[in-house]
């Protein structure tokens, strides 16, 4: 396993409006997959018994699960930042954020966008660039993946195509472990 289990913060993964449980299953498996410290749902309209058709790591007995019945119901830990992921005019491109070393990201439902309520929680708001909405599965897994790049200390890609050479990637992870 290459992901970075040592790095420092948490963060937490959740949905507003989610209708579909296979859609809340991958969610939470991708929750799980990039190490979140909890999930959660906002106003969810799923039956959970469906949670398992596509969460096969069963997340749900490893990552602590919330659900808020509304927005005024949420509860994130004190001084947590919100970050929405969301198409709107003002978000910010994913590629171009500078992730929180701590935060939960709240995404939003299958059909439709995040409430004006709950965009007017979030400290930030960003958009994965495509030229229109995407499942919110893989909206999930775009941003915890853009999250590992840029806080999961790896090193600088090469200039020309192609993986960096396995001495360079040695020689970067020790001087990483004598760091820490």
């Amino acid at each position: 396993m290459s992901l970075n289990m040592n790095r420092r913060g948490y963060f937490g993964i959740g949905s507003e409006g989610i209708s579909k449980a296979q859609n809340l299953g991958a969610v939470t498996r991708t929750a799980h997959a990039f190490g979140a410290s909890f999930a959660f749902t906002v106003n969810a309209h799923h039956k959970l018994r469906g949670i398992n058709d596509t969460d096969t790591s069963k997340a749900l007995s490893h990552v602590p699960y919330y659900e808020w019945d509304s927005v005024e119901d949420m509860r994130l830990p004190q001084g947590c930042p919100l970050v929405g992921v969301e198409l709107t005019e003002d978000s910010v491109d994913l590629p171009s954020f500078r992730h929180p070393l701590s935060c939960a990201y709240i995404l939003g439902p299958e059909k439709g966008s995040l409430s004006p309520q709950m965009q007017a929680l979030c400290t930030h708001v960003v958009k994965i660039p495509t030229k229109f909405c995407i499942n919110v599965s893989l909206a999930a897994a775009l941003t915890l993946y853009d999250r590992t790049i840029c806080l999961g200390g790896y090193p600088e890609r090469p200039i020309m195509p192609g993986g960096p050479k396995l001495a360079d990637v040695q020689a970067w992870q020790e001087v990483r472990r004598r760091k820490h």
